[in-house]
This record gives structure tokens, sequence and C-alpha cells, in this order.
């Protein structure tokens, strides 16, 4: 959780945490590591971080909400997260657990991140709390609908003494509805959602993906939202407001083309496992040493694939085109198949990418963080010792940055507490 006054990861202390994660990583030969893409870019040590000073308040835990407040701290945020004496439940979510104590679930979510406990039960926790929100730009909480009124934490209480507050809530149905007290996991809003029936073999039950996506898209939502309010609150309204963040909700909204195909027909879409449902060839094909993936968009990208394989189905009527091919779907991917599976996958990968064919490997997560475009582009980064995921977003002239990797339980209590005494953390609203 944000470290308020630290500043960056030096490239000196860089090299120092690459030379301890070597260290670990021979230490565990059992488990490869693509430790050729570890760094830490020291290009954007002296740029201009886009939300630095912003104040944000985080009393959330799993990872919706604490999606949303990683990726402010990454863009410059002050965050502190609130946990309950125990701990986010995500710290005991493994293994694996990594060097320091933290499981790697957790550490995934909660980097650049201060940790405070507090006992709401524990009145003069509480006021500490309060202090912090009357003096925070931001809001992220994730408890049950009205479960902060008692303590006074909720938006109509905090408003009245923090007006500009930015309040975020994010739950599993929303605050109004049938559902709105329900408690909201990722699976089960998956699963009634829609994303389930969806992802899948034709033949097989519905599945879900191998990633928590409602609640990262519902964390990324969330970010998109905050930021909206803080720039009409600086150029119009000067004032806060309050944000209803819905699981449910967001994974309606990125049904996508699914949704829009049953709005329109009235019909809905079935998985069809690897296949698209209204693009062809694009799906996954075996080649005689693996499987690989072809991804046609457009005509001339089939007229390619044709022309790299040595069949001129591009000139049989049946396949001109993409309504054609979806049509005759079977016949299309029947004479491909039988084509493709004769050839051998790297050879045929890089004949495709000499022909300007969308295609690619099946990777393994590990493959993937290890590939060569990985690296180039510095995926994997080294903070504290501790190996992460970069942020995906690169700027020209503003930057990223990790202040330190996720705290541990408590890590900043007493370093708060005693700021908060002599007035000195977050400077309050009337002294800005």
């Amino acid at each position: 959780m944000v470290a308020l006054v630290h500043s960056s990861i030096s490239f000196a202390t860089a090299s120092l945490s690459l030379r301890s994660y070597n260290k670990y990583n021979a230490l565990n030969k059992k488990r490869p590591r693509c430790k050729d893409n570890l760094g830490m870019d020291d290009n954007n040590l002296n740029k201009f971080q886009p939300l630095k000073g912003l104040k944000i308040l985080e009393l959330s835990r799993v990872l919706a909400g604490p999606w949303a407040a990683q990726l402010l701290a990454d863009l410059g945020g002050d965050v502190v997260k609130i946990e309950a004496p125990k701990g986010d439940e995500t710290r005991s979510w493994g293994p694996p657990f990594n060097s320091s104590n933290n499981s790697c679930y957790f550490e995934s979510t909660n980097r650049g991140k201060k940790s405070v406990i507090a006992d709401f039960s524990n009145q003069e926790d509480l006021e500490m709390v309060k202090t912090l929100a009357s003096r925070a730009d931001v809001i992220i909480e994730n408890f049950k609908v009205g479960g902060l009124k008692k303590f006074g934490l909720d938006y109509s209480t905090i408003k009245n003494s923090n007006p500009k507050i930015i309040y975020c809530s994010v739950t599993g149905f929303g605050q109004t509805g049938p559902y709105a007290n329900r408690p909201g996991y990722d699976f089960v809003i998956q699963a009634m959602g829609g994303i389930m029936d969806l992802t899948g073999e034709t033949d097989s039950e519905p599945q879900k993906p191998g990633v928590a996506y409602a609640d990262i898209f519902t964390g990324l939502y969330a970010v998109i939202a905050i930021q909206s309010a803080l720039i009409a609150r600086e150029n119009f309204s000067k004032l806060g407001t309050y944000i209803d963040m819905s699981l449910f909700d967001t994974q309606l909204a990125v049904l996508a083309n699914q949704g829009a195909s049953f709005l329109e027909t009235g019909i809905s879409p079935r998985r069809m496992g690897n296949s698209h449902p209204v693009i062809v060839p694009y799906q996954k094909f075996e080649t005689k040493d693996g499987a690989i993936i072809i991804a046609c968009g457009n005509d001339q990208q089939f007229k390619n694939l044709c022309v790299a394989l040595d069949l001129m189905l591009h000139k049989d009527l049946r396949f001109s085109c993409n309504s054609s091919r979806v049509r005759n779907r079977n016949s299309l991917i029947n004479i491909l198949s039988k084509k493709i599976r004769k050839a051998s996958k790297q050879v045929l990968l890089s004949k495709l990418e000499a022909s300007l064919v969308p295609s690619g490997p099946i990777n393994t997560v590990g493959e993937a963080l290890c590939d060569k475009q990985s690296i180039h582009r510095k995926m994997v980064q080294m903070v504290e010792g501790i190996p992460l995921v970069r942020n995906p977003i690169m700027f020209d002239s503003l930057s990223i940055k990790y202040k330190h990797s996720a705290p541990k339980l408590g890590q900043h209590t007493s370093e708060i507490r005693t700021q908060l005494a002599k007035d000195k953390f977050w400077k309050k609203k009337s002294e800005i």
C-alpha cells in the first residue's frame, strides 16, 4: 500500500533486487523462471506520475477493489489500505507464498500500498480511519450494502465532513435491486452473468475462465469512473460524487458482441470452444507437433492463409467472403485441418508470420512470461526482491512507478498513527 513518502526504486536498488532474485531463483531450480525477463526501467525515474499526490483510502479486500486501488497506486496515488486484525483473506490464499510470506494472490493486487490495521469495534481505531476519510480524495470500499453506515463511514456521513470525496462502492450486485444484499464472488457472478455458458467446448459443461475477470473488469471500470469523477470535480462541480460499481453489471456489460447478438435475435449464443461465432477461420488447429491459433479477421488475411498453405480456397465462392465462410464453416475447417495437420508447428508459424496471417502458439503462463516479446517489453519487473508482472500502461512523458511490493499486515500502522498524532499525514482539506 502506497508508501506516501517513499521515493522510486533506484537503479542501484533494482540491481540489488535482481541479485536477490537470482539467488532466490538458484534455490528453486525445480521451479524454472524466466530470469532474463527481469528489469527495472530507470528511464521512468525522472518522469511525472499522473496521479501523484492523490490520497486514496482503501476499505476493500480480495480483488475488485484492491485491483482498482493498485492501479491508482501505480499511477502515483498514495494508497492506504485498512485491514482488519486478521488481514485481507487473500493473504492466506496459497500456496504459493513469496519470500515476504505474502500469498502470490495478495502480492499480485496490493503493490505500492501501505497497510494499516484497524478494528472498527475499537473507538480509537475507528477515529483514525474517520480522520483519514476526512482528508482523502478517494475512498474505495467493498462492504456489503449499508455495512459501513453503523461506523459512520458511509458516503452520506463522510461527504458532510469531506464534500469533495470521490466515494466508490464495489459490490456483487450493486446498491439496489432484488440481489443487492447478496454476497458477490467472481465465480458466482460469472455463472449468473452468462460468460460461463459461452466458455468451453460445445459438448462440454460450462467453464469459467482461468482468471477472475468479473473482479478485474470491475476494478478497471472503477478506475475509469474515479478518474472521470476527479476530472469533473476539478473542472466543473468542485464537489465529490458517489460511484456504485457492481460485478454483475460489469459482467453483463462485457458480454460485448455476444450480448448484442442476443438483443438482436432473441437467441442466446452458445459456447463454441475455440471457434468464433461470426469469423471463420478463427480457431485452434492441430499441427503434427502441437496446436496453434489462426485468426483471419478479414478476407485479405484469409487469402494470405490460402496462398501460404498452397490452397486456392479464396477463389471458391463458398469461402470468398467471411459471411460465406461462416455459412460453410464445417467444409472449410475440414479442408484446412487436413492440410495443417501435416505441417510442422514452428515451420508453419514462421511461414504464416511472413505471410501476414495472424497466428501464434498456445503458450503456458511460463512460456508467455518468458516469451521474447515479453522480455523486450520488460513485462516482469523486480520490486524489493519480488518479481511482478508490470502494469501494461506505457507513457511517453509520464510514468508508472512501483513504490514497493505488497506490504506485510499492519506494516505501516505505527508510522501513520505517529504522523496523524503530529498532524503531518495527509494535510487537512482546509490546509490545501
